[in-house]
């Protein structure tokens, strides 16, 4: 059989085979052995070192393209990307440092936390197995004496074993996650909303008022390791980037 033709059993081995791909690519991308700029070997390459099908390998860098690791380039072939100027939005901080950069105290406060097994919204959203557990976190950051963020967290317990032993009780599980898991790519998604009675509680405001929610998704080595909604009082909330435009002579 031609290594283009797909065997009758790949589909099985298709979804390990293509995480196989996707974190082989990936870690060479982080560790810097192939840096921005560099040529990625081409599918038809890749595809016979791995002896697989196209459809497998193509599946594999489609992901990294959409997680901002790679580019395609017609008739080129797939490369390294360059950091761009889109990062410093997407920058992930402790939120402590955001109260204290205010000169206002810190505390952090946790309402709730749960392991369970990953029902079918977690799944479809962090693309977890049928068999796959969670850890549901639920936490308050005050500034002063002001609710400033509330924290909505899921952990992937494939992706981080030992959130099954962490109580959370004296550290939030973002600071808790950036000291220990060297996150790769991250997707945020930034909406306006009204508070519900739920949340207008917890935040110590009136049903209704305007909130900044930041919903981000992180993985890495191919897996997603969490999934976090941040809602902020809209009015004591700002999101700032600095940027260049890409093309000078066009801005």
């Amino acid at each position: 059989m031609s290594s283009g033709e797909e065997s009758p059993d790949e589909g099985a081995k298709a979804p390990s085979l293509h995480r196989r791909i996707l974190e082989d690519v990936e870690g060479r991308i982080l560790s810097g052995e192939w840096p921005p700029g560099y040529r990625i070997p081409f599918e038809h390459e890749l595809t016979e070192q791995y002896r697989c099908s196209r459809m497998t390998v193509n599946k594999a860098i489609t992901e990294l393209v959409k997680r901002g690791l790679i580019e395609r380039r017609r008739k080129s072939g797939s490369f390294v990307t360059h950091p761009h100027a889109q990062s410093a939005v997407l920058e992930i901080h402790d939120i402590r440092l955001e109260v204290e950069q205010l000169g206002l105290p810190y505390r952090y406060e946790q309402r709730a936390r749960l392991d369970r097994p990953a029902g079918a919204a977690d799944r479809r959203l962090m693309e977890l197995s049928q068999q796959a557990r969670v850890t549901e976190v639920t936490a308050l950051h005050f500034a002063g004496v002001q609710p400033f963020c509330l924290e909505e967290r899921l952990i992937n317990h494939d992706a981080v074993p030992e959130v099954a032993s962490e109580t959370f009780d004296d550290i939030a599980p973002g600071a808790w996650l950036i000291s220990r898991v060297p996150w790769s790519a991250a997707e945020h998604r930034i909406r306006a909303v009204g508070a519900d009675s739920r949340v207008a509680g917890l935040l110590a405001i009136a049903p209704g008022t305007p909130c900044l929610v930041v919903e981000r998704r992180t993985w890495s080595g191919g897996l997603y390791v969490t999934r976090v909604l941040l809602t902020y009082p809209g009015e004591k909330h700002e999101l700032v980037a600095e940027f260049a435009p890409t093309h000078p002579k066009l801005a």
